[in-house]
């Protein structure tokens, strides 16, 4: 399973508060899948499968820019 964080988004191209905010929302959805080990406001990263069913979107990490 690939994990992916909000500093990764930002390398794709998101803004900051927009990364933290997918990464607060896949953190909720994998709450409510079941998986309770998310429910933690440390927590940084996600499954990458979660960011990608928010969004409806393929991420492909390959297209990161360096930065």
């Amino acid at each position: 399973m690939i994990m992916i964080t909000k500093i990764e988004l930002k390398k794709l191209g998101f803004g900051p508060s927009q990364s933290s905010d997918i990464i607060r929302k896949a953190k909720r959805l994998m709450v409510n899948k079941g998986f309770g080990y998310y429910d933690n406001r440390r927590l940084g990263c996600v499954p990458i499968e979660a960011v990608e069913e928010i969004l409806g979107i393929h991420i492909n990490l390959d297209d990161m820019e360096c930065v």
